[in-house]
């Protein structure tokens, strides 16, 4: 397996540079081709790494590992019958070496046949001592066939071997995140940390489970934790904040995203935090000054805009609110958020058309969310477009069959638009669906409630209901 190149000395790199400069010939270590090979695979000189193998088998035609370096290249250029081929000659040679069965294991893999390539690999854990990369090669190959259980015992023995290798103890939570096992992954991280309790690592991601399961305190500590073993650990300060914030703490959540922006670059993400804890303690130019520093530092954070956006509609100034949205828009206008929000400010300001317009791009552009369908009728509704309003409503519940809303909605609307006989059909779905929602429709459509047929009709789904 490639090792990292800054493990050589330069000094076989810089000899053997000189002699494909000069076409002098120079004699060179089988160990010392391995070394200067590994450093160009590593920094992704193919070519280089190509003549030194080729030059290194025409010194040394017997060696084991420069073939084996020529097989990984093979396979890396998807040359696998090739690289079979080699490895069949080396087998025939060497029957108990680990690194055969690994290689053909990586062709395996890149031809997307994963459990051919754990067998493999579980062959070569038989036959070596030096078991670590072999694990954390099986973890990768489960992970390709969706098994993360498998997945999460090859990490698991990878970091039983190695205790400070933070990759594999990464990828042991993102399995137990996956399998949603948040119980079983505070159980493990704290197990590890009565084993390392200085480990900021550990303590960030077991932070982050508790944060999964709303147990905020809980995080808390375990952030605390993190910073006291790591106080440069900018991560444990963001996810301290955010609990902080949970918890309605702002001005210390303030304090951790300020130490964020001082230890590095200040990020859109600290700046939006800031600007969100502001607005919460009513410091409201503030939390200006930081929404503006969000979307000058990022144009392309949707979140930026959209929380100086909403700023500006709490604050009733829908001018503002609708130049920033429209700035968003202006900058990616494929994004149905933007023209969602856009919607609810053109209604605020009576100015349905716009509205109506804007809730077409949200849709189209994907956002079928429950209460853009209800809006969006709304807004119909207030042009006297019942028939389009109609239709907005038909399509919502197709995505949302048995929403009572909706369904008393559309209900309503077959009213105005004189439609009884659609009317009766829609209302009576509406009030078995939930009964308890006829005051909203009551509310909304006060006018049709005395009317002698919807009393009965009342009447009728209360006794049935009981």
């Amino acid at each position: 397996m490639a090792l990292e190149s800054n493990e050589y000395p330069d000094k076989s790199i810089h000899k053997f540079e000189s002699m494909l400069k000069t076409d002098d010939v120079y004699f060179f270590d089988a160990e010392d081709f391995e070394e200067i090979i590994h450093h160009y695979l590593n920094n992704g000189k193919i070519s280089l790494g190509k003549k030194a193998i080729q030059i290194g088998l025409e010194q040394h035609p017997n060696s084991m590992e420069l073939k084996l370096l020529r097989v990984e290249v093979l396979a890396f250029e998807d040359k696998f019958e090739a690289a079979e081929t080699l490895l069949d000659e080396i087998q025939t040679i060497n029957v108990a070496n680990e690194e055969i069965y690994i290689q053909r294991a990586n062709i395996r893999s890149k031809q997307d046949k994963h459990q051919e390539a754990v067998n493999l690999l579980l062959e070569a854990l038989h036959i070596t001592e030096h078991s670590f990369d072999i694990h954390s090669l099986l973890g990768m190959e489960y992970l390709f066939m969706d098994n993360y259980e498998q997945a999460k015992l090859s990490f698991m023995r990878c970091v039983e071997i190695d205790d400070q290798d933070y990759s594999s103890l990464y990828n042991v939570v993102y399995c137990f995140e996956f399998l949603e096992d948040f119980d079983g992954c505070i159980y493990y991280l704290n197990d590890y940390l009565d084993r390392n309790p200085y480990c900021e690592v550990a303590w960030h991601q077991l932070g982050k489970m508790y944060l999964a399961k709303n147990l905020y305190l809980e995080a808390l500590t375990a952030f605390d934790f993190a910073v006291i073993s790591d106080d440069s650990f900018i991560g444990a300060y963001f996810e301290k904040g955010k609990v902080l914030e949970k918890l309605g703490r702002y001005n210390e959540a303030i304090e951790n995203y300020e130490s964020t922006i001082s230890m590095d670059d200040p990020t859109s993400y600290a700046f939006l935090r800031l600007g969100k804890c502001h607005e919460k303690l009513g410091n409201f130019d503030l939390a200006k000054y930081y929404y503006y520093h969000t979307v000058h530092e990022d144009p392309l954070l949707d979140k930026g805009w959209l929380a100086i956006t909403d700023f500006h509609f709490g604050q009733k100034n829908y001018v503002k609110a609708l130049h920033y949205i429209n700035k968003a828009i202006n900058i990616d206008g494929e994004n149905p958020k933007y023209w969602k929000k856009a919607a609810k400010i053109y209604f605020a300001m009576n100015n349905f058309d716009e509205a109506d317009f804007a809730y077409k791009q949200a849709v189209e552009l994907g956002n079928y969310e429950l209460l853009t369908w209800k809006n969006w009728a709304e807004v119909l509704s207030k042009i006297g477009d019942y028939n389009s309003a109609i239709q907005v409503l038909i399509q919502g519940l197709e995505f949302y069959p048995d929403n009572s809303e909706l369904t008393y909605k559309l209900a309503g609307l077959h009213l105005k638009n004189n439609d009884l006989g659609e009317a009766k059909i829609i209302l009576s779905k509406a009030m078995k669906i939930d009964i308890g929602k006829l005051r909203q429709f009551e509310k909304e459509f006060p006018e049709f409630i005395e009317v002698d047929w919807v009393k009965a009709l009342v009447s009728k789904i209360k006794k049935t209901t009981k």
